[in-house]
């Protein structure tokens, strides 16, 4: 056999039983469907929350403001994951959650000013700085999972900045679930227990989503 005839022959073989590619719907639709499971976990959270206390904290308007921060910084860094997965897109979409969590840090830090004003407010004690972290990163722990293996579906170029995207998407929408348990004021302690959390869950979905992620495609 000539050596087209065999060429000819692998690439019969090659091609043989071959199914076509089922194209991923758009990153935003993406962003959306894994944005979706946030009021799913809220309402498997509502028998355990504290509506009472949640409603007197969303008629101080910088705590309003800063649980609005929260979810918009969740839907726009899950978009900026997603956008940033596909090759080819500009990584400009990474800045999209940036404005939101200006929002969502400036407007809790207000708490720490009010706290200093009027020290007898209510505030968290050690147990509940605790138990803050603990939520935080026991409820980023399934929305993280889930965003990583929606996003294996693509080929990001820089896998570790699409996943520590998809970190700051899970920790905004944790913090935005926290919102019925945590009906007091952030002081210093309690905002940097918080950040420590945040940078936690950024951080483990940066290194371990980041090796998940990467397909060899780049080694960024």
């Amino acid at each position: 056999m000539s050596e087209f005839g065999r060429l000819d022959s692998l690439v019969d073989h090659l091609a043989t039983d071959l199914e076509p590619v089922r194209r991923l719907p758009a990153p935003s639709l993406r962003a959306l469907a894994w944005f979706c499971l946030l009021p799913g976990l809220g309402l498997l959270l509502m028998p355990f929350a504290d509506w009472h206390a949640m409603a007197e904290r969303l008629h101080v308007p910088d705590l309003c403001v800063a649980a609005v921060g929260a979810v918009l910084t969740a839907l726009c860094a899950a978009i900026a994951a997603f956008q940033t997965s596909v090759p080819g897109r500009s990584q400009v979409w990474a800045l999209l959650p940036l404005p939101p969590l200006a929002l969502w840090i400036g407007a809790s830090s207000l708490g720490c000013l009010r706290a200093w004003i009027a020290p007898d407010s209510n505030i968290a004690d050690g147990a509940e700085m605790r138990g803050c972290l603990y939520f935080l990163l026991g409820a980023s722990l399934p929305l993280s999972v889930l965003i990583v293996l929606m996003l294996r579906r693509a080929a990001p170029m820089r896998p570790n900045l699409t996943a520590a995207l998809a970190g700051l998407a899970a920790a905004g929408a944790a913090a935005a679930l926290l919102v019925p348990f945590h009906p007091h004021d952030a002081t210093a302690s309690d905002l940097a227990m918080h950040a420590i959390a945040v940078g936690l869950i950024i951080g483990l979905n940066g290194l371990a989503g980041g090796r998940l992620l990467d397909r060899g495609v780049s080694g960024g």
